[in-house]
């Protein structure tokens, strides 16, 4: 349990550091850089998408070498050369640049601080010991938003103050390293095959859920437009801020209740019901008319998403074969970048050819697509996956 707890708090001051910056990224571009919503879309497409797409990697070295701890720390400290690159940027390439090397340490760090959550979790209880990380997590992503608004809430014009002051959490983070312990596992070394090599073996349910998340992912663009959307409505840059952090604190308080839920009454009921958030909140999104009724939406953003990220980690770790276990992460990971980048590029030029409604309507269709894949295919099964492919 205190490695549950301790890596909740790594990622606790990882993320104050990172949503001290995150939401003034689309602020930043679009007011001070004068990027148009599809180009900040492009940004957030290819910095999301590499960073999925490093994570089957990182898991297969996870796998092999059954070295969790170290490769998590290396992806950790990427987060102070984002600072560091974002505080020099001065046009978009830099901005680019900082968000991608952001990316690429979340690529490299969170299959294997998934995987040392499952291993420390009791069986039969994923879903707590996931929701209490993603507790952790979330809590740490709604003070750093806080943060952040009360650093700007004087002015606009001190972005790079915040970028300076954001590298302090990301040190602590860093720090707590020294107290979590890795359990020793003796490397493998005689030869298996790839798992693609074995996909027949692998559980219905996993494989089916793998295609119903890249669907979904296909709807699923990035939050900056959910933000932007805020602003079209009256929200100030300052304000929009605020509801980042109401949504960050709703997902923190519920996700350990939604990973003890799934525990008791099943993985597929939590996420069905998530994927049927996200659908309501974007048709909310879509017709928008006052303040309040954004505040709500963001209300529901935070509630689907304690329902679907720590549930769905925990499902994968439970029915995925040992020996891949990380790999499975990976892949899960790697799917939603392969659907990220045309996700969030789909979305801006809805956004700019059709108006701010058109990408919510379509993120909304696909999401409660991925809804009735659940209900109406999901089919429980007493087979067990084979544990060494």
């Amino acid at each position: 349990m205190w490695n549950i707890i301790f890596l909740g708090m790594i990622s606790f001051f990882s993320d104050v550091s990172s949503e001290m910056a995150y939401p003034l990224i689309p602020l930043y571009l679009t007011g001070t850089l004068g990027a148009t919503p599809a180009f900040v879309g492009m940004i957030e497409g290819i910095a999301e998408s590499l960073a999925s797409l490093l994570k089957v990697f990182s898991g297969y070295i996870t796998d092999r070498y059954r070295s969790k701890k170290p490769i998590a720390f290396l992806g950790y400290t990427t987060g102070i050369l984002y600072k560091v690159i974002l505080i020099l940027s001065a046009s978009w390439a830099g901005v680019l640049a900082a968000r991608c090397i952001d990316r690429i340490g979340k690529g490299i760090r969170t299959v294997p601080r998934d995987v040392l959550v499952s291993e420390n979790a009791v069986r039969g209880k994923e879903g707590r010991a996931f929701g209490l990380h993603k507790m952790l997590d979330m809590a740490g992503s709604a003070l750093g938003i806080l943060f952040a608004y009360l650093l700007l809430s004087n002015g606009q014009t001190a972005y790079k103050k915040v970028f300076m002051l954001s590298v302090i959490p990301a040190l602590i983070g860093l720090f707590l390293f020294l107290f979590v312990r890795e359990k020793k596992e003796p490397r493998e070394l005689k030869s298996r095959e790839p798992f693609w090599k074995n996909w027949k073996q692998l559980d219905a349910r996993l494989k089916l859920y793998l295609v119903i998340v890249f669907i979904f992912t296909l709807g699923n663009s990035s939050n900056t437009f959910l933000l932007l959307r805020a602003k079209s409505v009256g929200f100030n840059d300052t304000n929009v801020i605020l509801l980042y952090f109401i949504y960050n604190l709703t997902a923190s308080l519920l996700a350990f209740w939604a990973g003890k839920k799934s525990d008791i009454v099943g993985r597929r009921k939590v996420l069905t019901a998530g994927y049927l958030t996200f659908s309501l909140v974007y048709i909310g999104f879509a017709f928008a008319f006052n303040k309040p009724f954004i505040i709500l939406m963001f209300v529901l953003y935070g509630a689907y998403t304690a329902m679907i990220t720590g549930v769905e980690r925990a499902f994968i770790t439970e029915i995925s074969p040992v020996a891949v276990k990380g790999t499975m992460l990976g892949l899960h990971s790697m799917l939603i970048g392969i659907a990220l980048f045309p996700a969030s590029m789909i979305a801006g030029v809805l956004w700019t050819a059709a108006g701010a409604r058109a990408p919510f309507f379509y993120g909304a269709g696909m999401s409660l697509l991925a809804a009735m894949l659940l209900v109406f295919f999901w089919k429980d099964s007493k087979r067990k996956t084979a544990e060494v492919l």
